[in-house]
């Protein structure tokens, strides 16, 4: 067996996470533990989306989106910074001064702990109908602490004490109360206690007006496992826990977002942030559509309508000026699709014997109809296709019925035509190469 060479890439300048922040001891359950209903998704997108693209919305694009999370079924949406620009300013106004936002559904606006950006965000939900949440944040990692806001630790509690007071004294009662510890999981788990424990008592937390304590993996730095225990321990530990939602906001730069997320409901979160499909800055927020199909596919009722994907897709890339990649998982346009002549051959199979009881069909882990695709596109043709796979497209698309011996013989044909092309071949080509092999009758 060769054995691997070191890579040139100059890996010793980084340090495991567990050499950046300590990790305290959680009474680990998570492991154990099932998903069995869905937690309260928040979509980002007006957001935290918005500012990671190259052209940020304008109101028109805003409001198409809101209206399709409305439809979607988000019962909660953080639809801007309205202290950040005059468009998400205007936009917030527009919420609060006309019909457009249900009564059951929760509107949240975001600020950091800087009192003349708080006093511009209450004005921008002022007569909002509804529940309001205003989300202030501020980031607290000892790398952003002592290097972007040179801060102690106990200078920037008080920041942040002195904004939490501030929400309280503009906004009172008319709103809920919303803190994100940014960089969360690089940030020493003590503090966000101690932060946690001042704030949930300035804020009177309880089980009828609970206040969000949002847990952001704003960098992803280490594997998912690590962020289900930092979940966990603030779980287990945070004070008055029976009037506190604890909610998760995981990015995606190792790719494991989604992983993040997961475990995280598991180890005790309540609530996930993300963007429809993943948008967000660098590598994205975590995909909240793939979150919630991938309970569906598990039989638990994801709470958010889906039906209709192409068309949800459709609005996503016009407002976010986006293309969505073809393999990206239940919206990609090729991710029900088989070319491969074993694959092919086992999703014809499965079909055939597919019964009204529970879905099982190789390869398919949900039925594409669930999301509002047909069938035509799940085999397509091309030259690592084989006979089954060429006999259901005639099959499905033209109800022609090949003996196994016409199978085999066309195939032949098929595979001769796409070696020589180089392409896929379409139903109407297979078909026009049936008629010309075997005539215009089967």
């Amino acid at each position: 067996m060769n054995r691997q060479l070191p890579s040139p890439m100059p890996s010793h300048r980084y340090r495991d996470i567990f050499a950046k922040v300590p990790v305290a001891p959680v009474d680990r359950t998570w492991p154990d533990r099932r998903i069995t209903t869905a937690p309260l998704w928040v979509p980002v997108d007006l957001r935290d989306g918005n500012q990671a693209l190259a052209e940020p919305m304008d109101p028109s694009r805003k409001r198409k989106f809101f209206e399709l999370m409305v439809a979607i079924g988000y019962k909660e949406i953080e639809v801007g910074y309205p202290s950040a620009s005059q468009t998400d300013f205007d936009f917030v106004r527009l919420l609060a001064e006309s019909d457009l936002v249900p009564a059951d559904v929760t509107i949240v606006v975001f600020t950091p702990a800087r009192a003349d950006l708080i006093a511009r965000t209450v004005e921008s939900v002022a007569g909002m109908r509804g529940d309001v949440v205003i989300h202030m944040y501020a980031a607290t990692a000892p790398t952003w602490r002592d290097v972007v806001l040179r801060r102690t630790r106990d200078e920037l509690a008080s920041m942040i004490y002195a904004g939490s007071e501030e929400i309280l004294r503009l906004a009172g009662d008319s709103v809920r109360f919303q803190f994100s510890p940014e960089v969360y999981n690089l940030t020493e788990p003590d503090y966000v206690l101690e932060l946690a424990d001042h704030l949930t008592k300035q804020w009177d937390a309880t089980p009828e007006r609970p206040v969000i304590m949002n847990l952001p993996a704003t960098v992803e730095v280490a594997t998912p496992n690590v962020y289900a225990d930092q979940i966990e321990y603030m779980h287990q530990n945070l004070p008055r826990r029976d009037g506190v939602i604890l909610s998760v906001h995981p990015h995606n730069d190792r790719g494991t977002g989604i992983a993040c997320a997961e475990l995280a409901v598991l180890a005790g979160a309540q609530r996930v942030e993300g963007c429809i499909f993943g948008n967000g800055e660098r590598t994205g927020n975590v995909d909240i559509a793939t979150l919630a199909l991938n309970l569906h596919a598990q039989g638990v009722d994801p709470m958010v309508d889906f039906s209709d994907i192409d068309r949800i897709r459709d609005v996503v890339e016009y407002c976010t000026r986006m293309p969505i990649h073809p393999r990206h998982p239940y919206v990609g346009e090729l991710v029900y699709t088989a070319f491969s002549g074993t694959h092919q051959d086992a999703i014809r199979k499965g079909f055939a014997v597919q019964d009204d009881g529970f879905w099982d069909v190789p390869y398919l882990p949900i039925d594409p109809a669930d999301v509002g695709r047909g069938y035509e596109a799940v085999v397509r043709v091309n030259s690592q296709s084989g006979k089954g796979g060429i006999a259901h497209v005639l099959e499905s698309v033209y109800g022609v019925r090949l003996s196994a011996a016409q199978e085999r013989e066309f195939a032949q044909h098929v595979q001769r035509r796409t070696d020589e092309t180089g392409r896929e071949a379409s139903p109407e080509e297979l078909k026009a190469l049936y008629e010309e092999v075997y005539g215009c009758s089967n």
